[in-house]
Protein backbone atom coordinates (compact mmCIF):
# COMPACT_ATOMS: atom_id res chain seq x y z
CA UNK A 1 0.00 0.00 0.00
CA UNK A 2 1.65 3.58 -0.87
CA UNK A 3 1.72 6.18 1.32
CA UNK A 4 -0.14 9.54 0.93
CA UNK A 5 2.40 12.06 1.29
CA UNK A 6 1.05 15.94 2.38
CA UNK A 7 1.16 18.32 -0.32
CA UNK A 8 1.16 22.42 -0.56
CA UNK A 9 1.03 25.50 -2.40
CA UNK A 10 3.26 28.35 -1.97
CA UNK A 11 5.30 31.40 -3.19
CA UNK A 12 9.00 30.69 -3.53
CA UNK A 13 11.03 33.77 -1.29
CA UNK A 14 14.52 32.60 -1.41
CA UNK A 15 16.29 30.61 -3.80
CA UNK A 16 19.96 31.66 -2.70
CA UNK A 17 21.26 28.31 -1.49
CA UNK A 18 22.17 25.24 -3.69
CA UNK A 19 19.57 23.37 -4.78
CA UNK A 20 17.26 24.17 -1.68
CA UNK A 21 14.33 27.19 -1.81
CA UNK A 22 12.17 28.60 1.35
CA UNK A 23 8.58 28.51 0.10
CA UNK A 24 6.14 30.45 2.75
CA UNK A 25 2.73 28.88 2.77
CA UNK A 26 -0.39 31.29 3.70
CA UNK A 27 -3.03 29.71 5.32
CA UNK A 28 -6.61 31.59 6.72
CA UNK A 29 -8.44 29.72 9.20
CA UNK A 30 -11.44 31.57 10.99
CA UNK A 31 -10.70 32.17 15.09
CA UNK A 32 -13.74 29.93 16.63
CA UNK A 33 -15.14 32.80 18.92
CA UNK A 34 -14.65 35.80 16.98
CA UNK A 35 -14.79 35.22 13.52
CA UNK A 36 -11.56 37.30 12.57
CA UNK A 37 -9.91 36.05 9.64
CA UNK A 38 -6.20 34.97 10.18
CA UNK A 39 -3.42 34.30 7.85
CA UNK A 40 -0.44 32.26 9.02
CA UNK A 41 2.84 32.04 7.12
CA UNK A 42 4.80 29.00 7.44
CA UNK A 43 8.38 28.71 5.96
CA UNK A 44 9.30 25.39 4.08
CA UNK A 45 12.73 24.92 3.50
CA UNK A 46 12.13 22.52 0.11
CA UNK A 47 14.95 21.07 -2.38
CA UNK A 48 15.10 21.95 -5.99
CA UNK A 49 16.93 19.61 -7.96
CA UNK A 50 16.68 20.93 -10.89
CA UNK A 51 17.16 24.75 -9.66
CA UNK A 52 14.39 25.49 -12.05
CA UNK A 53 12.72 27.36 -9.14
CA UNK A 54 13.10 31.43 -9.29
CA UNK A 55 11.75 33.90 -6.54
CA UNK A 56 8.14 34.85 -6.77
CA UNK A 57 6.78 30.83 -8.52
CA UNK A 58 3.88 29.10 -6.76
CA UNK A 59 5.07 25.52 -6.70
CA UNK A 60 3.79 23.11 -4.92
CA UNK A 61 5.96 20.88 -2.58
CA UNK A 62 5.72 17.74 -1.03
CA UNK A 63 6.48 16.06 1.78
CA UNK A 64 9.23 13.20 1.66
CA UNK A 65 12.18 11.80 3.89
CA UNK A 66 14.75 14.16 5.95
CA UNK A 67 17.43 15.55 3.12
CA UNK A 68 19.27 17.52 6.05
CA UNK A 69 18.26 19.11 9.34
CA UNK A 70 15.62 20.96 8.04
CA UNK A 71 14.71 19.75 4.88
CA UNK A 72 11.83 17.56 4.80
CA UNK A 73 10.05 18.63 1.57
CA UNK A 74 10.50 18.55 -1.95
CA UNK A 75 9.22 20.85 -4.91
CA UNK A 76 7.22 18.39 -6.92
CA UNK A 77 6.07 21.14 -9.76
CA UNK A 78 6.62 24.56 -10.34
CA UNK A 79 2.60 26.02 -11.28
CA UNK A 80 3.84 29.33 -11.84
CA UNK A 81 6.47 31.57 -12.76
CA UNK A 82 7.18 34.53 -10.96
CA UNK A 83 7.57 38.34 -12.68
CA UNK A 84 10.47 39.14 -11.29
CA UNK A 85 12.10 43.10 -11.90
CA UNK A 86 14.94 44.75 -10.63
CA UNK A 87 14.43 47.89 -8.91
CA UNK A 88 17.14 50.50 -8.12
CA UNK A 89 17.10 51.43 -4.44
CA UNK A 90 17.80 54.97 -3.18
CA UNK A 91 21.30 53.80 -2.89
CA UNK A 92 21.98 52.84 -6.28
CA UNK A 93 22.03 49.13 -5.78
CA UNK A 94 19.36 47.26 -8.18
CA UNK A 95 17.22 45.19 -5.84
CA UNK A 96 14.93 42.07 -7.44
CA UNK A 97 11.39 42.07 -6.30
CA UNK A 98 8.38 40.93 -7.74
CA UNK A 99 6.57 43.35 -10.30
CA UNK A 100 3.35 43.58 -8.13
CA UNK A 101 5.65 45.43 -5.29
CA UNK A 102 7.94 47.41 -7.68
CA UNK A 103 4.22 49.14 -9.16
CA UNK A 104 2.66 49.58 -5.84
CA UNK A 105 5.91 52.06 -4.46
CA UNK A 106 6.08 54.26 -7.58
CA UNK A 107 5.36 57.36 -5.92
CA UNK A 108 2.12 59.18 -7.60
CA UNK A 109 2.79 62.33 -9.77
CA UNK A 110 0.55 65.32 -8.62
CA UNK A 111 -1.42 67.26 -11.31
Amino acid sequence: MEKKHKAMLGRVVSNKMDKTVVVAVETIRHHPLYKKAIKRKVMFKAHDESKGCGLGDTVRIVETRPLSREKRWRVAEIITKGEIVEAISDAGVAEAKPAAEVIEEQPKADN
